[in-house]
C-alpha cells in the first residue's frame, strides 16, 4: 500500500529530504526595535539627533575658538575661519552656537527626565489604588495643570540668577502632570489583568507590583511622551531666553543667541537664521524619532510579525 503521506499533489512522490519550517520567536523589545527601525523618518532623524548632540558636547574640545574669547574679526559673514560668521563683539558664532546647543540640549534633557520620573510614578500609584488616593492625586495633578505654565516659568526664572539648572527645574515641575494623567489611565486597565492577580498571589508588595509589573508595561506611552517633553522643553526654553527670562550672559543657549541677533536681521541675519535653524532641526527630529516610538509600541502593528 502506498503511503498517502509521502505523495505530492500530483500523486508523485515527495523526496524524502522534506523541507521544515520554523518560526522564530521574538520578544516584544525586538519586535518594538523592529518596527522602529523600519520607521525611515525615526532613523533618520535619530541620526541627525545624535551628530547634533555630538556636535554640541565633543566640538568645543577640538574648536579653537571659545564661545566667550573675543577674536579681532568683529561683524564677519561665514568663512573657512567663522563657519557661522562673527557678531560686532567678535565673538565667533559658530563656538556660541556649540555652546548655545549644549545648554539648550541639557535644559530639555533635564526637563524631559524629570517630568518623565515624576509624572510615571504619580501616575502609577494614582492608578493603581484607585478611590480616594486617585481623586486626590489627580486633583493635584489638575491643578498644576490649569497653572500657566509660561508665568510662572517667567516669574521664577527671573529669581533664579539665569541658571539653567534652575529653569530646567522649573519647566519640570510644571509639566510633570502630562505624564501622569497618560501613565494613570493605562495602569487603570493593566491593574486588572491576570499578571498582576498572579503578583498578588504570590504574596508580591503594591511596592513590587507598581515598580516591577505596571511600570514595565507602560514603558511605551513614558518613553513617547519622553520625547515630547524634549522638544517643548527646547521651545519653552527658547521663548523665555528670547524674553530674557532664561539663560543669562556669560553664559549662552540659543534661544538667547536669537533674542541678542533679532535686531540684526537685516546686517547680520547669519546670527539670528542659524541658531534659529538649530531649534527648529532638534525640535522636528525630536517630533519624528516620537513618531517612530509610538508607532513602534503600538500593539495593533501587526504586519512584521511574519
Amino acid at each position: 500500500m502506498t503511503d498517502i503521506g509521502a505523495l505530492g499533489p500530483a500523486g508523485t512522490h515527495l523526496p524524502s529530504d522534506e523541507h521544515e519550517f520554523t518560526v522564530a520567536q521574538r520578544t516584544q523589545t525586538q519586535l518594538v526595535l523592529r518596527r522602529f527601525l523600519r520607521h525611515r523618518a525615526a532613523m533618520i532623524s535619530l541620526v541627525v539627533f545624535v551628530l547634533i548632540v555630538l556636535w554640541a558636547f565633543a566640538g568645543p574640545h577640538f574648536w579653537h575658538y571659545s564661545y566667550g574669547r573675543f577674536t579681532p574679526d568683529n561683524s564677519r559673514p561665514p568663512s573657512w575661519k567663522h563657519p557661522f560668521g562673527t557678531d560686532s563683539s567678535g565673538y565667533d558664532a559658530y563656538a556660541q552656537v556649540m555652546r548655545g546647543t549644549q545648554t539648550s540640549l541639557k535644559i530639555a534633557l533635564l526637563i524631559a527626565l524629570g517630568s518623565t520620573l515624576a509624572g510615571a510614578v504619580w501616575g502609577a500609584v494614582a492608578g493603581f489604588y484607585r478611590g480616594f488616593v486617585d481623586a486626590l492625586m489627580m486633583r493635584i495633578a489638575d491643578l498644576v495643570l490649569t497653572l500657566p505654565l509660561f508665568a510662572i516659568a517667567l516669574v521664577i526664572s527671573s529669581r533664579s540668577g539665569g541658571s539653567w539648572y534652575w529653569i530646567a527645574v522649573v519647566i519640570a515641575g510644571l509639566t510633570w502632570a502630562y505624564v501622569a494623567r497618560v501613565v494613570r489611565s493605562s495602569v487603570l486597565s493593566l491593574r486588572e489583568k491576570e499578571f498582576v492577580e498572579a503578583a498578588r498571589a504570590l504574596g508580591a508588595s503594591d511596592t513590587r507590583i507598581i515598580f516591577r509589573h505596571l511600570l514595565p508595561n507602560t514603558l511605551g506611552p513614558i518613553i513617547v511622551n519622553a520625547t515630547i517633553l524634549v522638544a517643548t522643553g527646547i521651545l519653552t526654553e527658547t521663548a523665555l531666553s528670547f524674553l530674557g527670562f532664561g539663560v543669562q550672559p556669560p553664559d549662552t543657549s540659543l534661544g538667547l543667541l536669537v533674542a541678542q541677533a533679532q535686531t540684526a536681521v537685516d546686517t547680520r541675519p547669519w546670527l539670528f537664521y542659524i541658531p534659529g535653524a538649530f531649534i527648529i532641526a532638534i525640535a522636528l527630529t525630536i517630533n519624528f524619532i516620537g513618531d517612530g516610538l509610538r508607532d513602534a509600541f503600538d500593539p495593533r502593528q501587526q504586519r512584521v510579525r511574519q
